[in-house]
């Protein structure tokens, strides 16, 4: 799955993570057989399954989990009697459709065990408050609420910001304005970045939720591995002087693949930042036109000499339908 969740996991708990890949063939959708593959790989290594956690809208992809797909991973975890993290920050981020569809909606059209379902969110996309660090668990597990009850008390919302948020969150006409607004310019933003991308080259996947864009940089790589990988990252943030996340980040196996957040800069800075990446490609694009050219001509000059060769060998008359070339005349 491409997500990266080792920083909030695995540095304090020491959790494995088992990635569930998925491809670019398809869209880096989830599918029963990627499931299923990676539940067997966490077999093999003798690791206990606990649970599947997946963000939506994801997060690099900034694509959503459409309905049937959340019914398949309900239905999954329903039959290998794991739990189910939904990671909702994004959720009022979907700017085009399909419209965003919560964990919430799908339990109440497929059976299974409630207490098996939990919904992580936050008000740090959606109303952009990062700092305040307001969070939610909503579980259907009471054991879970219970022991998220008592653990709060070592992470407590400020009485002041615990205030700010009520009142704000309180003032629906507020709130659906600021979500009409900022889907709005989300759209803009999004819609001009990638057809800024385009125009130099650029490729994405296609998405409509999220602050980011999935950028497909694979043409670059000098070749298919995640170190050529890590090598173009390098000249991004050195010499573009772009802060650009890797895919391989994200546990994405198929290199090339770069996150890019639109959202968080203005209009002047992103300007910039497109300039920067123009210039970048037509450096690339120069570069590359001699070594075609070189290419072209050593294929020339080689093809010459084949043929100048099979001539020889063959006592080839000037009546041979294979025309002398004059690259071969002017070369002997």
């Amino acid at each position: 799955m491409i997500c990266r969740f080792d920083r909030d996991l695995r540095w304090r708990t020491g959790v494995e993570l088992v990635p569930v890949v998925c491809e670019s063939s398809n869209n880096f959708k989830i599918t029963r057989a990627a499931l299923e593959a990676a539940y067997e790989k966490a077999k093999e290594a003798n690791l206990r399954v606990k649970g599947l956690l997946i963000t939506n809208p994801s997060n690099p992809l900034g694509t959503i989990l459409d309905r049937d797909t959340l019914k398949g991973i309900v239905k999954f975890i329903n039959e290998k009697n794991i739990h189910l993290i939904g990671d909702e920050i994004y959720a009022a981020t979907v700017f085009m459709e399909p419209e965003f569809v919560s964990i919430s909606e799908i339990i109440e059209e497929v059976e299974c065990n409630r207490d098996l379902i939990h919904i992580v969110y936050s008000l740090s996309k959606d109303m952009g408050f990062p700092g305040f660090r307001v969070g939610i668990v909503y579980s259907y597990n009471d054991a879970v609420v219970s022991c998220a009850r008592k653990m709060s008390s070592f992470g407590l919302v400020s009485s002041q910001t615990q205030h700010l948020i009520s009142t704000m969150l309180s003032d629906d006409d507020f709130v659906d304005s600021f979500i009409v607004e900022s889907k709005e310019q989300l759209f803009k933003r999004h819609e001009y970045f990638t057809l800024s991308l385009s125009q130099v080259g650029i490729g994405s996947l296609k998405s409509n939720a999220g602050l980011f864009i999935w950028m497909d940089l694979r043409k670059l790589l000098k070749e298919k591995t995640l170190d050529a990988e890590m090598d173009l990252w390098r000249v991004i943030i050195n010499e573009v002087k772009l802060n650009v996340s890797p895919g391989s980040s994200f546990h994405c196996d198929e290199p090339g693949w770069f996150r890019v957040c639109f959202a968080n800069m203005d209009d002047n800075t992103m300007e910039v930042a497109l300039l920067r990446i123009t210039t970048f490609m037509h450096k690339h694009n120069e570069a590359m036109v001699p070594r075609k050219l070189c290419r072209r001509a050593s294929l020339k000059l080689s093809l010459s000499r084949r043929r100048d060769d099979f001539m020889s060998q063959n006592m080839m008359s000037p009546h041979s339908p294979i025309p002398q070339s004059p690259l071969v005349r002017a070369r002997t």
